[in-house]
């Protein structure tokens, strides 16, 4: 068990994986556990982005894996635990935007794609670490969601979705591994900065017919303190909920969004 030490007695040693963790979000949080002394493997898609983080981050492992894939998921799961010796965090991170587009201009290969990899991909990770989270008598797991999931989302209807669909697997998983003192929660971030919600942007405003400018000054409006999330505030909020500052904390739905109450 975890115990009551001081968190930077915590981490040296403890064995992490996160999924997307080559860029964005994800390679914040993989930098936050690295720092700290954990043991860490990532996957990603991305493989120059993968090899670049390995530079940066010596000593982790790394490994194409789409985690839409189940056999893929599976054998990433495996090397890492394998190299590690076992597990104790898993950060169920990867996803994708999606499109950004009214509901009949959306394909049902663009629907099937955001679920395969937002709400499949999650299930994936979720089967192929509990066992050995199970093993370990402990462990705790975040899920990557959005505040997009509880919310409406204009425009965004398979992401909104696929995020909802999260934060029910969090919940679910939080009760059904509570005996085994594994420790499950979701982050619903809001607008974040960075490449993928200037994508995002560009789309949307593309689809309203307005500027990046006033796209961004709309999703902003809603946000009460008129800024995006940084990317390293939300790997430091994922960093509290899995150290022992979170012992008590599972099943919890953590919005991180400057205070989004609504949408437009």
């Amino acid at each position: 068990m975890e115990g009551f030490m001081q968190d930077s007695e915590y981490w040296p040693g403890k064995r992490v994986i996160v999924t997307a963790g080559a860029a964005g979000i994800g390679l914040c949080m993989a930098r936050a556990f690295h720092a700290a002394g954990a043991r860490l493997w990532i996957c990603d898609i991305a493989e120059e982005q993968l090899a670049a983080a390995a530079r940066a981050l010596p000593g982790i492992g790394t490994m194409r894996c789409d985690v839409a894939d189940a056999a893929q998921v599976d054998g990433f799961a495996a090397a890492a635990v394998g190299a590690m010796g076992g597990l104790d965090i898993v950060i169920n991170n990867a996803g994708i935007a999606g499109p950004a587009a009214p509901v009949e201009a959306i394909t049902p290969e663009d629907w099937a794609r955001v679920m395969a990899v937002n709400v499949n991909g999650q299930f994936h990770v979720a089967r192929a670490t509990v066992p050995h989270l199970k093993a370990n008598g402990w462990g705790s797991m975040v899920c990557m969601a959005s505040v997009a999931g509880k919310y409406a989302f204009p425009l965004r209807t398979p992401y909104a979705a696929s995020k909802a669909a999260v934060i029910s697997l969090a919940r679910s998983l939080s009760v059904e591994l509570g005996p085994h003192r594994i420790r499950v929660n979701a982050i619903a971030p809001g607008v974040v900065a960075g490449e993928r919600i200037r994508r995002v942007f560009t789309d949307r405003a593309s689809t309203r017919g307005i500027t990046y400018e006033e796209m961004e000054a709309i999703a902003l409006r809603a946000v009460s303190l008129k800024t995006a999330v940084e990317p390293e505030e939300i790997a430091a909020l994922v960093m509290f909920l899995c150290a022992p500052t979170g012992r008590a904390i599972t099943g919890q739905v953590h919005s991180i969004c400057g205070g989004l109450e609504y949408t437009e």
